[in-house]
């Protein structure tokens, strides 16, 4: 091989501009734009996360306490520690107007709040005047969404429990809002010294307390945090600080981010079909020159580095262009998108999403050009001649196939290092292999289906030629199911999970669901609570137990880290009971007799135990209050959460919690119609006691997945446009023989219309058969994405399945209308004296 010949020729090649390799651009462009652009808002987001991450916070550390403020010795030790700190109180209660009522995230704070950032309030005035209130009632501010809920004004008066309170202003901006997380209700900002008659903060009710702490300056977090949990980690406290102000959303931007790349990579794979075949097409225009090369003694070797060159010198181009536009519009459109999102960003050029949609981009090239490009040695100097100097092998030789299969390797193993989720990237790349492999055999079954069915076209001249072109030699049926089918299969997965996540959450709430839970009941409250909801007509069901938090601080005297680093069981606080008898199906194990009165036992969710790898005889430490209990599984119960009712991981023997301070939790089932008036006297009667609407709280539920529905459905998208992009380029690739054979019949006869609705029919056959492959695919990746990874029940949303069948015809029908306008208006004696 002579490689400066090969750099020299490639030049040349170059000079001619990019006719022909539009397409190739276009596929590299869309691709690594998508997951650059995707890696720029979440190096965004993440930079935001960490400059404002005590902001976020709310202090630069924040140490969080389940149901119970700090003692004496505790308060001691964060005032030895900080500078400043500040209390919060975080709990749920139903804000009373008249006889209206919703349900509120209330945050009690002290005087110190907030260390950091300000308040926004509408109208504007300093935070501690609007607290202090009007007259002899405390203030509040409240989220204008409750305020216009409650159909409120400034002055007017709002009941929390039994302590009434004057509404003076709207709160417009909360600086450590967004590190909340997710919450039933609007937000209601009250003084904590405000609610000792309210009734709200009983020993034993519902609540959590944040202290944050201001910390001197140049204080070492991290060995801050090994104090505190030496210190203070027997207590059952949460140590969080500002090197990750809001750990729950940087974990969400992290996994939609990684989804999101995985599939950006499935528009790579549309586009690497485009690709290939962009570069099938340049070099079967090249043939003639390829074989005067080879005449001229240029050897194998050389000529296909002529033209590697060349086309890796377009595709350096296309990464780079795709980069530049990737990076460049999230930068561009800043402010549009900050003014959208929740959470802090810093907008700017970053070098990782930029290198690795560079490293994806290159890879994804590579893969796809060697196939086409080891065709070269194929053609030899007899191509001169008419049928000469091709063997027909359809499959590069063996080296070729290994170099490929190391790139795909390497590339997969990129995107598990990219994404963090090896499990999910192997399912994307299990996934993108079997739609292509199922649309490559749909399209040799179309063709071979269009060869048997020639004889329908008898008498029907547009359907036999239609059904002709299909099947014959030069077909375009494989790339366009190819392209048009993967980009459909994307849209139709992620339209079938997001439909089927929504369908389990809200599907047959009324014949599942109870109406309302209520919380913080307290015991002595519990036998007028069950006459006032029993003796109501309306009320078909009502079930309560004991309710408690408690944190898993030990397995078997590990660190709950050390069995599982993301387990949700063991992240933070879990809600337990205790029962005399089984509330569940026992599947493993004994529970303990009614009667029992000996040391504290565990019964434990089966399903979490199986996940955990705990078994019976296994010892679980659980921090309640502030106490350490350790106690040993003895059986395991069937739990059934997709009933909305009530449900523990852990239920522990009566003796065991009876004496820690604790309240009642209860649900109850009642029809629709019955439902305010239920909650009306419920809070009338108990004030203390919040009702929380199960509805209502999965609609809130149900409107976060809209927003990831939306952002996967955008990501599709961007796959689907590729898709249209490489059909384009198949379609004007076959522009020429279309023009000839519209030119043949033209001659022998043919009307343009008989022509046009051809070309129409056949678009219309590939397009149905390219949206019915991706409607199988898309369903089976629905359906093993919601088996195996979400477990929840499946089935096919028709609706959705029919759109996606409606579109693929519709692509490709107009597509083929858009190019036929060229065959349509050729002048047969000029085509036919050309081919001459």
């Amino acid at each position: 091989m002579n490689f400066k010949v090969a750099a020299r020729l490639a030049g040349r090649e170059l000079r001619g501009g990019l006719a022909g390799f539009r397409i190739l651009l276009g596929c590299i462009i869309l691709g690594v734009a998508a997951i650059a652009a995707v890696g720029t808002i979440r190096a965004s987001i993440e930079a935001g996360l960490s400059e404002k991450g005590a902001e976020l916070l709310g202090g630069d550390a924040e140490i969080g306490l389940t149901y119970r403020f700090a003692t004496e010795d505790e308060r001691a030790w964060m005032d030895a520690q900080a500078d400043t700190v500040s209390e919060v109180v975080d709990f749920r209660s139903m804000a009373v107007v008249r006889d209206e009522r919703a349900l509120t995230q209330v945050k009690a704070v002290d005087g110190a709040y907030p260390l950091l950032g300000d308040v926004g309030l509408d109208p504007a005035m300093p935070l501690g005047a609007a607290l202090d209130g009007e007259g002899e009632l405390p203030g509040a501010v409240m989220a204008p969404a409750l305020i216009a809920r409650l159909a409120l004004e400034p002055g007017d008066v709002v009941r929390l429990g039994t302590q009434d309170f004057v509404l003076m202003a709207a709160l417009v901006d909360e600086p450590d809002g967004a590190a909340a997380g997710f919450a039933l209700g609007p937000r209601t900002l009250v003084r904590t010294t405000a609610l000792q008659a309210s009734g709200l903060l009983q020993e034993g009710t519902l609540f959590s307390t944040d202290y944050r702490l201001n910390l001197p300056e140049g204080a070492d977090l991290a060995a801050l945090k090994s104090e505190a949990e030496e210190a203070l980690g027997t207590s059952g406290i949460e140590w969080r600080d500002a090197r990750e102000g809001a750990p729950g959303i940087s974990e969400f931007v992290n996994r939609l981010g990684a989804f999101l790349v995985l599939v950006g990579l499935s528009g790579l794979a549309v586009g690497g079909v485009g690709i290939s075949s962009a570069v099938r097409a340049y070099l079967a225009r090249k043939t003639a020159t390829i074989a005067t090369l080879r005449t001229l003694g240029a050897d194998r070797g050389t000529v296909m580095a002529t033209y590697f060159l060349q086309i890796g010198a377009l595709g350096g181009l296309g990464l780079v262009l795709g980069i530049l536009l990737g990076a460049g519009v999230p930068v561009a459109l800043s402010p549009i998108i900050e003014a959208r999102l929740p959470v802090p960003a810093q907008f700017a050029f970053y070098a990782r999403p930029m290198a690795e949609a560079a490293i994806y981009g290159a890879l994804a090239v590579l893969i796809f050009t060697i196939a086409p490009l080891s065709r070269i040695e194929e053609i030899r100097a007899a191509s001169l001649f008419r049928d000469g100097g091709s063997d027909g092998r359809r499959l590069p030789r063996w080296p070729m196939l290994a170099v490929i299969g190391a790139l795909t390797a390497l590339l997969m193993l990129a995107a598990a290092a990219f994404s963090g989720d090896l499990r999910l990237t192997l399912w994307t790349a299990g996934g993108i292999l079997g739609a292509l492999t199922l649309l490559w055999l749909a399209a040799w079954g179309v063709q071979a289906l269009a060869r048997l069915a020639r004889p329908l076209g008898r008498g029907r001249p547009a359907v036999g030629w239609a059904l002709a072109a299909i099947g014959g030699p030069r077909s375009t049926a494989a790339p366009t199911m190819l392209a048009l089918g993967l980009g459909l299969t994307v849209l139709a997965a992620v339209g079938q999970i997001d439909g089927t996540l929504r369908g389990a959450i809200t599907g047959n709430l009324p014949d599942r669901a109870p109406s309302f839970f209520f919380v913080d009941l307290q015991a002595d409250q519990m036998e007028g609570f069950r006459d006032l909801t029993e003796a109501d007509p309306d009320v078909s069901r009502v079930d309560s137990a004991p309710m408690l938090r408690g944190m898993i601080t030990a397995i078997n005297g590990r660190d709950p880290s050390e069995v599982s680093e993301s387990h949700w069981v063991l992240d933070g606080d879990r809600g337990l009971s205790y029962a005399a008898a089984s509330p569940d199906p026992v599947t493993k194990g004994t529970f303990w007799p009614e009667d029992y009165n000996g040391p504290p036992q565990i019964s434990f969710a089966e399903e979490e135990a199986m996940e955990l790898g705990l078994d019976l005889g296994d010892e679980i430490t659980v921090n309640i209050l502030g106490r350490d209990i350790t106690a040993p599984i003895t059986s395991l119960r069937e739990v059934d959460f997709s009933t909305a009712g009530i449900g523990f991981i852990m239920v522990m023997n009566p003796g065991a919690l009876m004496g820690a301070p604790h309240s009642v939790i209860a649900t109850v089932y009642a029809d629709a119609g019955a439902e305010a008036r239920l909650l009306r006297e419920v809070s009338n009667t108990y004030p203390n006691v919040t009702g929380i609407p199960v509805k209502e709280a999965i609609d809130r539920v149900a409107e976060l997945l809209k927003g990831l529905a939306a952002a996967t459905s955008w990501g599709a998208s961007a796959t689907l446009l590729t898709g249209f992009l490489v059909l384009i380029g198949a379609a004007a690739a076959d522009q020429n023989a279309r023009v000839f054979e519209a030119a043949v019949l033209k001659t022998l006869g043919a009307s343009r219309t008989r022509i046009l609705a051809s070309l129409a029919l056949r678009a219309i056959l590939l397009g149905a058969a390219a949206g019915a492959v991706a409607l199988g695919a898309g369903a089976l990746g629905g359906w093993a994405v919601s088996h195996f990874v979400m477990e929840v029940e499946y089935r096919i949303l028709w609706p959705s399945a029919l759109i996606i069948i409606g579109a693929g015809v519709l692509v490709t029908l107009l597509t083929a209308l858009a190019f036929a306008l060229r065959p349509l208006g050729a002048r047969p004696a000029q085509v036919l004296r050309a081919r001459e």
